[in-house]
Parts: structure tokens; C-alpha cells; sequence
């Protein structure tokens, strides 16, 4: 049995929590969209992923109207690219240190408070995505400089990084690293290093796209034959299968799966209550890993 709770940010929350990219499909329904976070914080979730750019501050402004001091939620966001309505992507990079503090302050106001706990630096230097060009090739160490400035000021509570690469992240680690979020997966095990050493360091890993692509050409989880082998096993659906290995992976992992769905919401949380015999996690931890470098654009 994993443990179904670990630290972040000096903080306990519970491993599976809620992204707010999903919440963008529901922009025409607001009501059911504070709903259905409603639903995620009535069911325990106290760790909510966000960004100014998730449906050009959609997300944000449903969180601002759910959430309640009350609910102890630890909210997440996030910098290094901003809102782009009417473009050809619906982001736009955002990764030079005047930037980077607008988008704080960008965040500030949407979500309605006065201090960001913890904000995740994007940046575009591994994993599938959009690759920096430009201005907006910025050295990292220029940006700990600005991140770690608006900690020492109170406008957020900890710095994570975010498509960050294993050299990075040990350059970073004097600052204060509370989270990295990478691509990961069963089927995209590329980072393996870098998890074991977050693992070490204490600080959170909390993978995107934690089943594998959401783009074309990227390895997905539920494609695994093995996958949907132990899900018949199980009596659970093969997407559970994925995000519970990843709980039994390791355990400074935490998840943030997203959905604008209720039953689906309910499946992912249920996840983190699946065991795995030793012969099932050594059958799935055989699962050949593939690369997701799928540059977007």
C-alpha cells in the first residue's frame, strides 16, 4: 500500500491532486466548472495546479470563485509564457525576468490574493513543446535571480521548475527547489535520474502528462497491452493503472491529472487507493520506456 499523502512545500496534501487545464472546456458552462472543482475539494483534494494561460485566465478566475480560506487548498502556478487569445498556440513565451515577474503579478490578481505559494518556472529546455527562440532565450541563472527575488519580497511562497533538464536543476538547487514538473510517464521514463534525485533532495516530482502524449507521435499508457492486462486483472481502468504505478514509483510523486468530468475526476482519486503485487509492478516496471522529445509548434 502506498502512502497516500507526502510533503510539499512544507505542506501535506494529499498525492493526487487536481489540474486546472480542463477547466477550459467547461468556459461556456462557469456554473458546472465551479462545480466540479467544488467536487474535487469535497473529495479531499487540497493541491490545485494553475496557470494565467490555462483559458486565458479561465482556470484562475474559477478558482478564485470556489476556493474558500477554509479548504486549506495549496494552489500552484505557474511562468514562463502568458495568455495569447486570437494566436496561431493560445500561449505565447513569456521566459525574459521582466516577464516572468509580470506573469506573478498576472497571477496575483486573477487568482485574487496577495502571495503565490508556490510558482513553477517553465522553462523549454526538455520534453515535448515549444522551444525558446530570441529574447526569449534566457539564462537560467538570471531567472532563479528574479524568481528568487519575488520569494524574498512575499509575492510567492517557494519556486519549482518546470521542463527543466538534470544538469538545471543541480545548478538550481541552492535556491530552493520545492517541486519539478517534467514530462513522465511509464511509457517516458527519460528523467529517472532526476526524479531519484528530487527523491533525495526532498522535493516534489509532479509529472505532466503523466499517461503518456497528448500529442500526436508521443507513447501513451493506455496503448500498453500490458497495461489493460493488469487493468482486467484489477477490475480498473488502464488510465488508473498508470497513475497508480507512478504513486508506487516513487514516493515524493504527486499527481495533478485534469478533467472536466465528475466520473472521471472520481477515477483518477481513486488511483491512489490501487496496490500493485510485486509480480504486477515488475511486469509493468518492464514496460520499455520511449523518448518524448516532440518538439511543438
Amino acid at each position: 500500500m502506498t502512502a497516500l499523502t507526502a510533503s510539499f512545500a512544507d505542506r501535506t496534501v494529499l498525492r493526487v491532486g487536481y489540474g486546472a487545464l480542463q477547466l477550459e472546456r467547461l468556459h461556456d458552462r462557469r456554473d458546472e466548472a465551479v462545480q466540479l472543482l467544488r467536487h474535487a475539494i469535497e473529495l479531499g483534494v487540497d493541491h490545485v495546479d494553475t496557470a494565467e494561460f490555462y483559458g486565458f485566465g479561465f482556470a484562475n478566475d474559477v478558482i478564485r470563485e470556489t476556493l474558500r480560506p477554509e479548504d486549506g487548498v495549496l494552489v500552484v502556478t505557474k511562468v514562463g509564457a502568458d495568455p495569447n487569445p486570437g494566436g496561431r498556440l493560445p500561449l505565447r513565451l513569456a521566459q525574459r525576468p521582466e516577464q516572468l515577474r509580470a506573469s506573478v503579478e498576472d497571477n496575483l490578481r486573477s487568482l485574487g490574493v496577495d502571495r503565490l505559494p508556490v510558482v513553477n518556472l517553465r522553462r523549454l529546455d526538455t520534453g515535448p513543446g515549444l522551444r525558446p527562440e530570441g529574447d526569449q532565450v534566457v539564462g537560467l541563472d538570471d531567472q532563479l535571480a528574479v524568481m528568487t527575488a519575488l520569494r524574498d519580497e512575499g509575492k510567492i511562497g517557494a519556486i519549482g521548475l518546470s521542463s527543466v533538464t538534470l544538469d538545471g536543476l543541480r545548478r538550481a538547487l541552492p535556491a530552493g527547489i520545492a517541486c519539478v514538473q517534467n514530462a513522465y510517464s511509464l511509457v517516458s521514463r527519460d528523467d529517472e535520474d532526476m526524479l531519484q534525485l528530487c527523491a533525495a533532495e526532498g522535493i516534489a516530482w509532479v509529472p505532466f502528462f503523466p499517461l503518456g502524449g497528448a500529442f500526436p507521435g508521443l507513447p501513451k499508457v493506455t496503448e500498453e497491452p500490458v497495461v489493460h492486462a493488469v487493468a482486467g486483472s484489477l477490475g480498473v481502468a488502464p488510465s488508473q493503472v498508470g497513475l497508480a504505478w507512478l504513486l508506487h514509483h516513487a514516493p515524493n510523486v504527486l499527481l495533478i491529472p485534469g478533467t472536466a468530468d465528475a466520473a472521471h475526476l472520481e477515477a483518477n482519486l481513486a488511483a491512489g487507493k490501487i496496490t500493485f503485487d510485486a509480480e504486477t509492478l515488475a511486469t509493468l516496471d518492464a514496460i520499455e520506456s520511449r523518448s518524448n522529445e516532440v518538439p511543438i509548434g
